[in-house]
């Protein structure tokens, strides 16, 4: 008999360890050599730098480290990772017997007509307590239960993925919006400056009215610039104050005025913008990671529904006392035990298990294409970050000098204006073209500091 007993306890330690289903395995996918845009044979990444160091700028390191304190979306994510952390415990704990202390009273009285044997005067009634310890287990011969537990620890690893993409989310707006207002400012200063140049021109072209030498067209050309640039004043004020509050529901504040310290221009650009390589990245990005986990925890709900072929067996027990009177349980109790082993086999559910697995299959297929379009997304985003920054700075480059020629162009055609040579008209387009191109070229300057950003959000950076 113990022999028996025994082969049975190594049969259930062995299927225990048993689990119907596909194990995980990582899907391969054909990753290129290196990032189109990057140069060959890079080994280091920006996105190991730390984001401190990314402008090692104060004021932006301050702002970004109160909205990584008080942002709602992170506060968000962090409690989502605890949701999933319990709902793990929850799960995980249907692996293990379930132990409760039990307690109950029964009374009873028969009646004589249910019991025709009963001698006239027979007490009918009964009465008993009962108190003890009840056990419950389902055994998890097939792995239901473990492939279940494996699907929630996959999900909740998913979840402080998807903190992570939160955090690298939050760190470039946060980068973003304070650049944006920066340049916010820089177009302001531009359209002031503008606006008193107009401002000089009016009088200019008021007094050589005054001596015969303008007429009222030249004075009406030289106001169109000043009302141009009072409207974009305007505009920009309005851009400025929205950005602003923008950014403070990024700290998780109230509307309020924002604080700048350097200029623009003055926020140093990284000498060298690395890629790695494409192989790091599958590592580095939170959104890949949570794909990741995300499909492996589709994998194993296919097992935990593979599973439901076979009998469910579990095992229930209790143990405890037994007496007529309350007072007497805890003196001279009977002793009443039970043990009731039972296997459940579905053998008609209208095909419910079947479409069950084909269910879980196709949402496994689902999150498998959903992680190869998070790589080759990735890759796109990577390669868009490195064209951008290239090509922006050649751009920021030819604007440059487009503003040195239409800054010169304004200073001749003034000079001939005053001399009688050419009319009013032709200042009013050298100083219009010079305020667009002004303003464009302020405009690039902060492109090209975004397509930083970009690069460093697209590999995965901002959360070391």
């Amino acid at each position: 008999m113990k022999r028996q007993l025994a082969m049975v306890a190594v049969s259930t330690v062995f299927l225990g360890g048993c689990a119907v289903g596909p194990n995980y395995k990582r899907p391969q996918v054909a990753l290129p050599t290196q990032f189109r845009g990057a140069a060959a044979g890079e080994t280091a990444s920006l996105g190991d730098t730390k984001w401190q160091e990314l402008f090692s700028d104060p004021d932006i390191s301050r702002v970004v480290n109160l909205a990584l304190e008080k942002n709602f979306d992170l506060r968000i994510a962090t409690q989502r990772v605890e949701e999933a952390r319990a709902q793990l415990g929850i799960t995980r704990a249907n692996q293990f017997p379930f132990l409760s202390a039990q307690a109950g009273f029964t009374g009873s009285r028969g009646s004589s007509l249910a019991s025709p044997l009963a001698r006239p005067g027979t007490n009918l009634s009964v009465a008993f307590t009962n108190v003890g310890s009840a056990l419950s287990w389902e055994v998890d011969l097939w792995g239901r239960l473990r492939r279940l537990t494996e699907s929630a620890r996959a999900q909740y690893l998913a979840s402080e993925e998807g903190k992570r993409a939160v955090r690298v989310s939050l760190v470039a707006d946060v980068m973003t919006a304070y650049l944006q207002l920066l340049e916010r400012d820089l177009e302001l200063e531009i359209s002031r400056r503008t606006s008193g140049v107009a401002n000089q021109s009016i009088q200019l072209v008021e007094l050589r009215r005054g001596r015969g030498a303008a007429s009222g067209l030249d004075v009406r050309q030289a106001e169109q610039l000043r009302y141009s640039a009072e409207a974009a004043v305007a505009a920009i004020e309005r851009d400025i104050a929205q950005t602003e509050n923008a950014l403070s529901l990024l700290e998780g504040d109230a509307p309020a005025v924002q604080q700048r310290g350097r200029k623009l221009e003055e926020i140093a650009l990284p000498t060298a913008l690395p890629a790695g390589a494409p192989a790091t990245m599958l590592a580095r990005r939170p959104d890949i990671r949570q794909a990741e986990a995300n499909l492996m925890a589709a994998n194993a709900q296919i097992g935990a529904a593979r599973a439901l072929y076979f009998p469910q067996i579990s095992l229930s027990a209790f143990a405890g006392g037994q007496s007529k009177r309350l007072l007497d349980i805890a003196t001279a109790p009977a002793r009443v035990y039970s043990v009731a082993p039972s296997a459940v086999q579905t053998i008609f559910n209208a095909g419910q298990v079947r479409s069950q697995v084909r269910f879980t299959e196709a949402q496994q297929r689902e999150l498998l294409v959903n992680y190869q379009r998070t790589i080759y997304t990735a890759l796109r985003e990577i390669s868009d970050s490195l064209v951008g920054a290239d090509r922006t700075r050649a751009q920021r480059e030819q604007q440059e000098s487009l503003v040195k020629t239409l800054a010169d162009t304004v200073r001749l055609s003034e000079l001939r204006y005053r001399g009688g040579l050419d009319s009013f008209l032709q200042v009013l387009d050298a100083q219009r073209n010079l305020f667009s191109a002004e303003l464009g070229l302020a405009q690039l300057r902060l492109q090209e500091r975004l397509t930083v950003v970009q690069l460093y959000r697209a590999l995965g950076g901002g959360w070391v």
